[in-house]
């Protein structure tokens, strides 16, 4: 048998610059400002004129349209622009839709990024349910399932009910992320440390997830320039280089509650992950650092077996030893992620990947060459590994 072709994608492509906003609880321009502002940041990191720009990749919940972006940035003539959908899970797809058009030669020079005012914005879940598309929530909402937390409550008390996880075990993820934004300036938590008995006091959210155990509500834009690794070597910084990427979409799934799987507790992380390691020259033994979606604890600990750092039922004991903290075996949301640097929609998470990978992170673990960044478990899920 002939050995399998190399994959189109594998290291064809890297991500150059990256820019973001400020992020806090609340920022006065509006998101299309924010957005213009990270683009013309990330532009001016990778040493790349606004005018070189011809492909735009988005959230489709992205309020800031193509049009205005590339009006505002005064880009060229886009010839290749798209979005993903699934909020939470779609980051790592836009990077990855970014790198399929310049590999494929659609475009020069890719612009993904995200702009989001949810510290000062309205709660999405606050809207009436009209929608085909919401058909589960007129199921699951008359019976007390108003939140994603409620949700994501729900499958964690399934976890520690199989698998005898405790609260003290979600706490070690929290705990490490806050760690970590008490390292980094930009952080919205980067002078508020949190204790473990801080923690197991908290208010509950939507029991047994607790206040520590949710992402912030934050305001802010980020951005990246995935442009070929060709090109990429000739840009000032040391390039990100997009070793793999994959999406996952498992068969009979259900956005956040995975009531019509088999195993709900095995998510799209499992999905992805396949075809992710399938792609690539490494395995998760390679990793060195890890942005693992945080939008809630208990998803790390599902995402840390979903991605195959351990057997299934022991991602709690996982984190525990500090072994995901700075120092550990597999350091996890080095700038803080979406639980103490920001949440905006997970994005964050590739600038920190990109900035290990550059050895400028502010926790920065020593050998990262390979690093793996998730999206949203729970739903319709992308990852990538970004190499040096």
């Amino acid at each position: 048998m002939p050995p399998a072709p190399r994959h189109l994608l594998k290291d064809a492509t890297a991500i150059a610059g990256i820019g973001q906003t400020a992020l806090a609880k609340h920022l006065d321009p509006s998101e299309t400002e924010l957005a213009a502002t990270a683009v013309t940041a990330a532009l001016g990191d990778a040493g790349i004129a606004p005018s070189e720009v011809d492909a735009l990749c988005s959230y489709t919940m992205e309020a800031t349209d193509e049009v205005e972006l590339a009006r505002n940035v005064g880009t060229g003539d886009i010839t290749f622009f798209g979005q993903v959908g699934y909020g939470g899970g779609a980051g790592c797809g836009v990077v990855g839709l970014a790198a399929m058009a310049v590999a494929t030669g659609q475009a020069r020079v890719a612009v993904a990024w995200r702009s989001r005012k949810r510290g000062s914005g309205p709660r999405p879940w606050t809207r009436p349910i009209a929608a085909p598309g919401d058909v589960p929530m007129r199921w699951t909402r008359p019976t007390g399932l108003l939140r994603p937390v409620d949700e994501v409550a729900m499958l964690t008390r399934r976890y520690m009910h199989e698998f005898g996880a405790t609260r003290n075990h979600l706490a070690n993820v929290a705990l490490a992320c806050r760690l970590h934004a008490n390292r980094n300036p930009g952080a919205v938590m980067y002078d508020r440390p949190l204790t473990r008995d801080e923690y197991l006091a908290a208010r509950w959210i939507s029991e047994p997830l607790c206040l520590y155990d949710n992402c912030l509500e934050t305001d802010g834009a980020l951005a990246v320039v995935v442009v070929a690794a060709e090109r990429a070597r000739d840009c000032p910084q040391r390039p990100a280089y997009i070793h793999a990427f994959a999406q996952g979409l498992p068969r009979q799934s259900q956005t956040m509650t995975n009531y019509f799987c088999e195993d709900p507790l095995r998510g799209p992380s499992w999905t992805a992950a396949q075809l992710l390691w399938d792609r690539a020259d490494v395995s998760p033994a390679d990793v060195k650092v890890a942005q693992i979606y945080d939008a809630f604890t208990p998803l790390v600990l599902m995402s840390l077996e979903g991605y195959g750092f351990c057997k299934r039922g022991e991602g709690a004991a996982f984190t525990e030893g500090g072994n995901i903290a700075l120092g550990g075996t597999l350091p996890v949301n080095t700038s803080g992620g979406g639980l103490s640097e920001a949440y905006v929609h997970g994005f964050n998470l590739i600038t920190e990947g990109v900035r290990q990978i550059r050895g400028t992170s502010t926790s920065q673990v020593d050998g990262a060459d390979v690093c793996l960044v998730t999206s949203g478990e729970g739903v319709p899920t992308s990852a990538l590994l970004l190499r040096s």
